[in-house]
């Protein structure tokens, strides 16, 4: 990920009985502060990619100085005969060996402690010595002082011992420019063990539970700078155990593979180890290693197991290692075909994100957002998880189904999602009272948090919900059956509001806790939210919990209430429709059609996402009072909006509910496959009696929503709204319109702006893409012709496989107003790349759209394009847990940003953090302080580098696997 670039963030607002923001997961909203400059004071930091003949250069340029950069010139030289080829993210130029680049117009400004990054790519012979001496405005930059390097090198990442066991730690630590290192710390997650002040660095841990542990080192140096090495899983058994080296391995046809096989403790006699096929593809078998012999002096020498696959089939078998008084270690091997080198990569990938040991998940089957735990973005710690992520667990899944035949995991993902993620009826008590003539009470949204509370307005009409009695009449209940958007996993905030109807049980509650976060209008970043529980029992918080931070009322009742992300419960109902047809194809239909009528009902729910908030008449509404409430299907705009959110009070004796749709919907969010499934799909048909007809007219609107957004580049731009600045404002003079509904550059929020981030053209763009597979719509092709010669013309891949895609995109103009029977041409609609990175989630996106044009069009260049991205993130960015990037965060330095509170408004956390006037992000998050990896991001609020993470987020994991297996099947 490029240095300085700012990624999307997932957020929610929510306006008395109306809940409103849901993003997907990536985008961190960062803010710079202007000012006239003054003495520069900065440093460089220089990295190249080479291959020999030539290399790219990356040069993160930070602000150390107290007053904005307004403006750089950044200087420096060489000492061969470097030769620049081309640049990026500035202007670059070369006279003789010197190097000078300017700055581009968007990155000119660099705010105190903030840093840009430029690039460029280079040819060369001989040497390549890096230059030393850089100069910002004519004024010499120091080099940044760069942390230590710290490695565990002991245990090996998967291994088991036995409850008991000692459990040795070893870690080597190298300080940079001429410190030295201070101590060694030993954590188990976020837990200290011990400290190790001199080398050789190590700490024997007893008495580590049954379980997963993620163990890390972290040095510290005499100059003050701290790094955490790359956490290692291993696992800790009830008893002795034979251990096996993967739980996952791919054989292709004809050929043979191993794993190795040992125990987890010494034994007091000689052990025989016997592995054997259980159950599964009777074309693997045990061809070597089928009896081990391990001993009291060899136990912890492994020693392999070989299967063999025979010349034809394919499909998973289950070998297992047993051994008189241990625990028996289980392989899944799957026979692929001789030429299956990517469903391999799956399998490999797979095998790392489903091992326990490596973090991924919790104790109850859980994805986490991501295997670290100190991340700011959609969620603002990394074991929260969002509905993004279990849908991509169940993509995961399906996935493995394909090429495995076991669709018994995919059916498990759905039932930890319906478990979990889906509000039973104990958590949403109340449905019964709500009055589909009367949905919500309208409350305008405002333009920032400080214009909270806001007041609710009955005088203002809303219209009626058609969807709720053909729901009640198809289902039996008045229940929801969506997934709430966001999850504290571990209930790390302590409200324990646990799935089952615990309402601020606490924070000694276990298992996760479903939690809310967005709510305060566009300009609402994640550094500027205040947690707070999905069923407020006035527990936490202030005097009325925390609902009068979010609306003026003249009284408050106990009440839940949740939001769905659309994004995530359309991608539910893709994974299913993969499911169904893969299951199908191997004749085993039946194994997954129960899961399937349950995605169809989903779906069936998620045509709320299709309705105007107060369900007021779609187009031209410009004026609350004025705007004409809807009497039925006129409220709806047949897009995916932004979200869709219900509620209603605590009191079953007593209460009330409501429900509300968006107005906003964003082009990221559309699902044309999903559409195409809910409608023409025999197994995911909803039952009610006008879901498929509704589904069908939204995947119409959706591929014309895709047209009329589509610039003159052709990239997609942001969206529309029926109900502009969230209040049915009157939108600017001279707005195009699209059936009525106003352009809207930026849908739903501003920091960052949120069709700046070119993943959501990838994620887009990857299901009209696959529905273009599947059908072949020539209206679909039209789309991605235009869109994917654009993607390619911006996307480099380097000879070392290296690659840089778009990533910043900024819009200027307007689509023309919508013609359904003569499209304009959208010549004053435009789109520029502002920066370039390398993130291996969205390029996985990407490659799985070209993958899929690629294979139905035959565009050659798409498919060598999508097969260069999937060979270079796996030939250059693999790890122990996956595949990653570095990514340097400079947007940490908001951490203190303080978090608005109305004067004279005080409350607690559940761990008793003060709420008021003078909050911070950091302030009522206490646990972050304790995070292994929190020196780092103190140093760098204390003026320090901005520190580096290397994140292995669960969706980004999970799709590059899905990208590998996508193109196994349609290109390999």
């Amino acid at each position: 990920m490029d240095p300085g670039r700012k990624r999307r963030a997932v957020r929610r607002f929510w306006t008395a009985v109306a809940a409103a923001f849901a993003l997907p997961l990536s985008m961190l909203a960062t803010g710079t502060t202007t000012a006239n400059a003054a003495t520069v004071q900065c440093s460089v930091d220089y990295k190249t990619n080479d291959w020999g003949s030539g290399f790219t250069a990356d040069l993160t340029l930070t602000n150390r100085g107290t007053a904005a950069i307004d403006g750089w010139t950044l200087t420096y030289g060489y000492t061969g005969n470097q030769q620049l080829a081309n640049g990026w993210n500035g202007t670059w130029s070369q006279s003789g060996q010197t190097v000078t680049v300017k700055n581009a117009s968007y990155n000119g400004t660099i705010a105190p402690g903030a840093a840009v990054s430029a690039g460029a790519q280079f040819s060369y012979s001989g040497t390549n010595t890096a230059p030393t001496d850089f100069a910002v405005n004519g004024t010499s930059c120091v080099g940044a002082h760069q942390p230590p390097i710290t490695v565990l090198t002991s245990p090996a990442a998967g291994a088991v011992y036995s409850r008991g066991d000692a459990v040795l730690l070893a870690a080597t630590a190298a300080a940079a420019d001429g410190a030295t290192i201070g101590r060694v710390e030993f954590y188990d997650d976020t837990t200290l063990l011990g400290t190790d002040t001199s080398a050789p660095y190590t700490y024997s841990a007893s008495g580590l539970t049954v379980g997963s542990h993620s163990l890390l080192a972290k040095a510290y140096d005499s100059l003050g700078a701290s790094a955490e090495s790359t956490p290692v899983g291993i696992t800790v058994a009830a008893g002795p155990a034979v251990v096996a080296s993967t739980t996952q391995l791919a054989v292709q046809q004809g050929k043979t593979g191993t794993y190795e096989v040992k125990l987890s403790t010494q034994p007091s006699a000689n052990v025989i180890v016997a592995t054997a096929r259980t159950g599964g593809n009777s074309g693997l078998s045990v061809t070597g290693g089928a009896s081990l012999t391990f001993t009291p002096s060899n136990w912890n020498t492994s020693q392999k197991a070989t299967v063999t696959a025979d010349s034809s089939g394919t499909g998973a078998a289950t070998f297992e290692s047993t051994a008189a008084g241990h625990g028996k270690a289980t392989v899944t091997v799957t026979q692929i075909a001789a030429t299956g080198t990517y469903n391999a990569r799956f399998l490999d990938l797979y095998g790392k994100i489903t091992n326990p040991a490596n973090g991924y998940f919790s104790p109850e089957g859980i994805p986490y957002h991501s295997v670290e735990t100190l991340i700011v973005e959609a969620p603002d710690q990394g074991h929260e998880t969002t509905s993004e992520a279990y849908s991509y667990l169940l993509w995961l899944q399906a996935m493995y189904g394909k090429i495995t035949g076991d669709w018994t995991k995919f059916n498990g993902a759905w039932d930890i999602m319906e478990k979990y993620m889906i509000p039973t009826h104990a958590d949403q008590p109340t449905n019964s009272f709500y009055s589909a003539s009367k949905p919500a009470t309208y409350g305008p949204e405002e333009d920032t948090p400080d214009q909270y509370p806001t007041a609710l307005d009955p005088s203002v009409p809303v219209g009626s919900d058609p969807l709720a009695g053909e729901l009640k009449s198809a289902y039996n209940t008045d229940d929801i059956y969506g997934m709430h958007w966001i999850q504290d996993v571990d209930n790390t905030y302590g409200f324990g509001n646990t799935p089952g109807g615990k309402c601020e049980a606490g924070p000694a509650e276990t298992g996760p806790s479903y939690l809310n976060t967005f709510q305060r209008g566009p300009q609402e970043s994640v550094w500027e939210t205040v947690p707070h529980p999905t069923c407020d029992a006035f527990k936490y918080g202030g005097k009325n919990g925390y609902l009068d931070l979010f609306t003026g009322d003249k009284s408050y009742a106990k009440q839940w209430k949740y939001t769905t992300a659309p994004d995530a419960d359309a991608r539910a109902v893709q994974a299913a429709y993969w499911a169904d047809l893969w299951a199908k194809q191997q004749g085993k239909g039946s194994a997954v059609s129960g899961t399937v009528a349950k995605a169809a009902k989903m779906g069936d729910y998620l045509r709320y996402a299709m309705y105007d908030k107060y369900f007021k008449k779609i187009g031209n509404c410009a004026g609350p009072a004025t705007c004409p409430a809807g009497t039925g299907k006129d409220a709806s705009h047949y897009l995916l909006s932004w979200y869709y959110a219900w509620g209603g009070s605590t009191d079953t004796s007593g209460g009330w509910a409501w429900r509300i749709g968006s107005s906003y919907a964003h082009s990221g969010y559309q699902n044309p496959l999903a559409a195409y499934a809910l409608s023409a799909d025999a197994d995911l048909k909803p039952k009610s009696s006008t879901g498929a007809a509704d589904w069908g007219k939204s995947l119409q609107r959706q591929l014309e929503f895709y047209r009329w957004l589509q610039s003159d580049e052709g990239a997609i731009a942001g969206g529309s709204t029926n109900s502009w600045a969230g209040r049915y404002a009157t939108p600017p003079a001279g707005k195009s319109t699209f059936y009525g509904m106003y352009y809207d550059q930026q849908p739903v929020y501003h920091d960052p702006p949120s069709n700046q981030w070119f993943g959501f053209q990838a994620w887009s763009m990857e299901r009209v893409a696959e529905y273009y597979q599947q059908t072949g719509d020539p209206q679909a092709k039209t789309v991605l012709d235009k869109w994917v010669k654009w993607a390619l013309s911006k996307t480099t891949v380097n000879p070392d496989g290296t690659y840089q895609i778009p990533s910043t995109l900024q819009w200027s103009g307007q689509p023309d107003t919508w013609n359904t029977s003569s499209p304009g041409a959208n010549s004053g609609l435009h789109v520029t790349v502002a920066d370039y990175t390398n993130d291996v989630g969205v390029a996985a996106a990407y490659a799985k759209t070209l993958t899929y044009y690629g294979a139905k069009s035959g565009d050659a260049k798409a498919k060598s394009t999508a097969k260069a991205l999937l060979d270079g993130m796996w030939g250059n960015y693999q790890d122990s847990l996956g595949i990653a990037v570095p990514e340097t965060r400079t947007d940490y330095s908001r951490f203190n940003d303080p978090v608005y509170v109305p004067s004279g408004w005080s409350g607690t956390m559940p761990n008793g953090e003060a709420i008021n006037s003078s909050s911070t992000f950091a302030s009522i998050r206490a646990f972050y302080k304790n995070d292994p990896a929190w020196s780092k991001v103190e140093a760098y609020l204390k003026g320090g580098a901005a520190p580096v993470f290397t994140y292995h987020r669960f969706w980004a994991q999970a799709d590059i696997a899905l990208a590998m297996g996508s193109y196994a099947e349609l290109l390999e």
